[in-house]
């Protein structure tokens, strides 16, 4: 044998002896750990597997409220969106209490409705654009029970220049001063509407019978400049 082999044979008898070593005084360690990432990773799986399948559940109730409501079964929906409301995973506890709110309002509750709305609004659970949408509603609903002050408050924070809802804010602003008697005010938001290029064709076409309206009463933009 020459002296290279016998080397290389002492070393590897030497390897040996140390990895037995090492097993010995980790192996039990080595062991947990393997079986910790396992089950780990099961439990990852699993909570996976039971967040799918409650959303999944929780949007089929969702959808048969919403059925419910379509074929004029409002009371029925409302029971399971209550139920939703308190026990549905993810955002769905806020998509029914808006649909709830949503109902209120069909049934001509506005009072009731609005006070859902504001529950949602003043919620910081809830996502940013469901508190949004639930205070944009509950103002839209305010211009025909409250005055023009609740009106403002809840809608104009939505009427800056670039904001997603500022159009249907702008709206409700404006036809709640023309209710108030503030015509000229009453223009401002229907002409911001108007000349808004991002507006949709629908809502200018409103701001824009809303300006003849002014028009006909003597208000106009020109009168309001000069």
């Amino acid at each position: 044998m020459s002296d290279d082999s016998f080397i290389r044979e002492v070393n590897e008898e030497l390897r040996q002896d140390q990895a037995k070593d090492l097993w010995e005084r980790y192996g039990k360690w080595l062991i947990a750990a393997a079986v910790a990432i396992v089950l780990a990773t099961a439990a990852n799986r699993g909570w996976d597997y039971y967040s799918t399948s409650v959303a999944a559940e929780s949007g089929d109730k969702f959808m048969q409220a919403v059925d419910l409501s379509n074929q004029g079964k409002g009371d029925e929906a409302i029971k399971i969106l209550e139920n939703l409301a308190s026990e549905g995973s993810g955002q769905y506890p806020a998509l029914a209490k808006l649909r709830i709110a949503s109902e209120l309002a069909a049934g001509g509750d506005n009072d009731l409705a609005i006070e859902s709305y504001d529950e949602i609004a003043n919620d910081t659970s809830f996502n940013e654009s469901f508190r949004t949408i639930a205070q944009l509603r509950a103002g839209l609903l305010a211009v025909d029970v409250n005055d023009l002050e609740d009106v403002t408050k809840r809608l104009a924070p939505l009427s800056d220049p670039g904001l997603p809802y500022r159009h249907s804010a702008r709206e409700g602003l404006g036809l709640a001063s023309y209710k108030a008697g503030k015509l000229s005010a009453a223009l401002k938001w229907f002409d911001a509407i108007a000349n808004d290029s991002d507006a949709g064709a629908a809502i200018r076409n409103r701001a824009n019978v809303m300006l003849d309206l002014l028009a006909g009463k003597g208000i106009t933009q020109e009168k309001a400049s000069g």
